[in-house]
């Protein structure tokens, strides 16, 4: 019996079951109305493995990306290594490559340097030849250092300058020896540079300032060409001038006191009154050749003068 006056249906189930039909229609109507764009979709069952499996491993993914991309690349090269030899086995010894042949920039620029660049040794440029001839640029050609270390051997090395000797004053202003700073008494030298690179034989005319007992050690074996200032040779010439006119005005000088002296040479002296009353007078000439005798004034003089001439 059922509580409506006693009174029961044979469809009162059947309505029920519509009206909670009706019901459940509406509530999924109004979710699908209020249901945002990126909002989820709920699952009332359980997952199902599979899905959780993917679930988990895209998660995971998401963190190791997040810890590899706060890692250097040392740093990730290690993890790496140490992954595979935890999963794979092996030693880390046989990661390690051998370093024999290994170059810096300044091996690279030793092996392809040049004193000098010519037009040739510019043609078929490799990138080592570019960073040898790059660095070559940036050197200060005007004066060079020198190594003085075997100049008893007759051997001498010579480079040219950087831009921080340069500044210094290394090499034009101190000596230009890299053993020596010193800075009075300094002379320009030009010398024949002959050297061998690459297997070929090649000279190049090298301008260096030298103190004096560098001068001397450059100089051991034979003496280079001294290199001088314009004014200095201007004051050579002139000195050479003044000391050649001084010379010219110095022989017309005694030429012109000879040429006096031949004139007059000769000389009257006189000798005495003779007894007419008169003088008499006889000519003497001063050289070593000629000897004067006079009479006594007291004599009678009846003529000239006796002289005696010798090898006039």
């Amino acid at each position: 019996m059922h509580g409506h006056g006693g009174y029961d249906s044979d469809f009162s189930d059947d309505e029920h079951c519509g009206e909670s039909s009706k019901r459940k229609k509406r509530t999924v109507e109004d979710d699908l109305l209020l249901k945002k764009p990126f909002q989820k979709e709920k699952h009332g069952k359980v997952a199902h493995k599979q899905v959780a499996a993917e679930l988990l491993d895209r998660e995971e993914a998401r963190n190791r990306r997040f810890h590899l991309i706060a890692m250097d690349a040392y740093q990730r090269h290690t993890k790496f290594v140490n992954d595979y030899i935890l999963y794979y086995g092996g030693k880390r010894e046989d990661f390690r490559r051998s370093g024999e042949n290994d170059k810096t920039d300044m091996d690279v620029i030793r092996e392809n340097h040049r004193f000098l660049w010519n037009e040739e040794d510019e043609m078929d440029m490799n990138w080592e030849k570019r960073l040898a001839k790059k660095y070559y640029d940036k050197l200060f050609k005007e004066y060079c250092i020198a190594d003085l270390s075997r100049y008893k051997e007759n051997k001498f090395g010579f480079r040219w300058r950087v831009e921080k000797e340069v500044i210094s004053g290394k090499g034009q202003f101190f000596c230009g020896n890299k053993c020596c700073d010193k800075k009075e008494g300094l002379k320009s030298w030009e010398v024949n540079f002959g050297y061998v690179e690459h297997g070929e034989k090649r000279n190049a005319l090298v301008k260096l300032r030298l103190c004096q007992e560098c001068s001397f050690k450059l100089n051991f074996y034979h003496r280079r060409k001294e290199v001088k200032s314009k004014k200095r040779k201007n004051k050579a010439k002139k000195d050479c001038e003044e000391s050649s006119h001084k010379k010219s005005r110095l022989s017309s000088m005694e030429e012109t006191s000879k040429k006096k002296d031949k004139v007059h040479s000769c000389v009257f002296f006189v000798v005495g009154p003779s007894s007419c009353g008169m003088w008499d007078a006889a000519s003497a000439w001063f050289d070593e050749q000629c000897h004067v005798c006079a009479q006594d004034s007291n004599q009678r003089n009846t003529g000239p003068p006796a002289a005696e001439h010798v090898n006039l």
